[in-house]
């Protein structure tokens, strides 16, 4: 059936709208991610470049990845909540699922106005955590982007801000300690009320009247990351994957790296679980007495 003239024009105008909201809301963040909770406190802006996570009274809100991945080089590019951030923590993280599940933080513990962040950073292997270390930040992560980087290969995990490593945990496998090595992964982002902990261990809480605290994400890259498909087939592993641009997959620290390793640890670290012999009486953990190298 033919149209009128007059649906005709509201067909195209339809047609128009239809193409304008594919248009804002299509992008980056909504080919690659997921909301898994607090969906009313998110927000996809600049046509998909731009994701805001947000904390209120009610709820606070996150993402996770479509893909999961058997080793990856992540980036994201996060904009911290501004202002008195005290109780809140802002996640980035990759992890399994499980009760013996692997997961590689980075967390940001909020503060009072003018104190700073703590990067909280941790690894768990088949289900075992406490391998903390926690640094101060040489800017102000709220001020502005920066980029952090989950570096995730057969060698180590690397964390790095800005392109300068953080931390390394070696793949200390053949020595008997456990190493993310199998289990897929997802990334996931998160902002959450931890007042009962995060900040001065719990003595500060969140002061409402803030609300809403806001984290800002953009420049998402998974360009370097074997995409797990199933059982052990990745994309790094297909009949049509190229190995020589894979050269992530075996990256170490150079020796510019392991002097920028060691400035961060000796001027920016706050705690080491691999310093605390009040955690550990009786010995530290094996892996400290080669990931404490630096």
């Amino acid at each position: 059936m033919a149209l009128s003239p007059s649906n005709a024009s509201v067909g195209l105008q339809i047609s128009l709208l239809l193409s304008f909201f594919m248009a804002a809301f299509a992008g980056p963040f909504l080919d690659s991610f997921d909301y898994n909770w607090g969906q009313s406190n998110s927000q996809i802006l600049n046509n998909g470049d731009l994701l805001t996570l947000s904390l209120n009274n009610e709820s606070g809100s996150g993402f996770v990845s479509k893909n999961q991945y058997v080793y990856a080089k992540i980036d994201m590019n996060i904009k911290l909540v501004a202002g008195n951030s005290a109780g809140t923590v802002t996640a980035y993280y990759l992890s399994s699922q499980g009760q013996y599940h692997d997961e590689i933080d980075f967390e940001f513990l909020g503060n009072l106005s003018g104190d700073p962040y703590i990067l909280h950073t941790n690894v768990y292997c088949h289900g075992q955590g406490n391998r903390e270390q926690q640094f101060y930040l040489w800017f102000d992560p709220a001020a502005d982007f920066h980029t952090y980087t989950i570096l995730w290969n057969t060698q180590a995990i690397f964390f790095y801000v800005d392109g300068i490593p953080i931390r390394e945990f070696k793949n200390l496998e053949s020595s008997g300690i456990p190493f993310p090595s199998y289990q897929p992964m997802k990334l996931y982002s998160s902002i959450w009320n931890a007042d009962n902990w995060a900040t001065r261990g719990g003595l500060v809480k969140i002061d409402w009247t803030q609300a809403p605290f806001t984290a800002s994400y953009t420049n998402f890259n998974d360009n370097n990351a074997c995409v797990s498909y199933y059982e052990t087939m990745t994309s790094c592993n297909t009949p049509n994957s190229n190995l020589n641009n894979n050269g992530w997959l075996w990256q170490t620290l150079d020796y510019s790296d392991q002097g920028k390793l060691k400035w961060v640890q000796d001027d920016y670290m706050i705690y080491n679980y691999c310093s605390d012999s009040k955690r550990f009486p009786q010995g530290f953990p094996p892996e400290c007495y080669v990931n404490n190298k630096y």
